[in-house]
């Protein structure tokens, strides 16, 4: 999943490394097959951890469980805001009108919505390490406010070498251009590149560009079998 919401005030990894990126073999990364690597945002670096905030909610409004986050994230209001026409101030008001909410209960879902949100400080000390021996983007459908956010708030943007967000470009994930535009900026081979994502139907399009693709489960997973990649001769 994408969107990368703001931040909780809690943010904080809680995931441990076991083994240390130099132990995967990333600085013998040049001369091998992958030469760039590109990653989601939202369900790839901020996972929601703890869905009890959700659940409440979805309890208190007579909803499914799990249902809120595709509301969220999938209504009429979301699918605009991620192509650059709008953004999380019409998200939440198109959820208030169709949840036919209060003001005051539209700003506490809103903050209890993302305050299961982590950000994964493991997977982020793992991706600086690739470099520079190994090119790294973030390819995210997101609103307009997201590279603000990576910037400012979670203070991870210098990790990357390049960022495409979706509501910049108006284009989202998995319409090829938008694997086009990150590779174009990196400079970048598509089968030298890797994509990894939490979305299966956008790993296939990455794949459907000729990249090399990961789909995320776990942050363990995804750091060993990069590492596993690096060390091909």
């Amino acid at each position: 999943m994408d969107g990368l919401p703001a931040p909780s005030p809690g943010l904080g990894g809680n995931r441990r490394l076991t083994t240390s990126p130099g132990d995967l073999g990333i600085s013998a990364a040049i001369g091998h097959s992958i030469r760039t690597v590109v990653w989601d945002g939202g369900g790839v670096l901020v996972r929601t951890e703890d869905p009890s905030p959700r659940h409440a909610w979805e309890a208190q409004l007579g909803l499914a469980r799990g249902a809120l986050e595709p509301l969220v994230f999938r209504n009429e209001a979301a699918q605009q805001a991620a192509i650059g026409r709008g953004g999380w101030e019409e998200v939440w008001a198109w959820v208030a009108a169709h949840l036919a909410l209060t003001e005051d209960d539209r700003v506490e879902l809103e903050r209890d919505f993302f305050a299961g949100d982590r950000l994964d400080l493991d997977l982020i000390t793992f991706i600086r390490r690739l470099r520079p021996a190994v090119k790294t983007g973030m390819l995210t459908n997101a609103f307009r406010s997201a590279r603000r956010d990576l910037e400012h708030k979670w203070k991870i943007a210098d990790a990357f070498d390049v960022i495409v967000v979706s509501a910049e470009e108006g284009v989202v994930k998995p319409d090829p251009r938008s694997y086009r535009i990150v590779l174009e900026r990196l400079g970048a081979d598509p089968g030298a590149s890797l994509f990894v994502d939490d979305v299966e139907e956008n790993v296939e399009g990455a794949q459907r560009v000729g990249m090399q693709a990961l789909r995320f489960e776990s942050t363990p997973q995804v750091i060993e079998e990069i590492g596993r990649r690096l060390g091909k001769k």
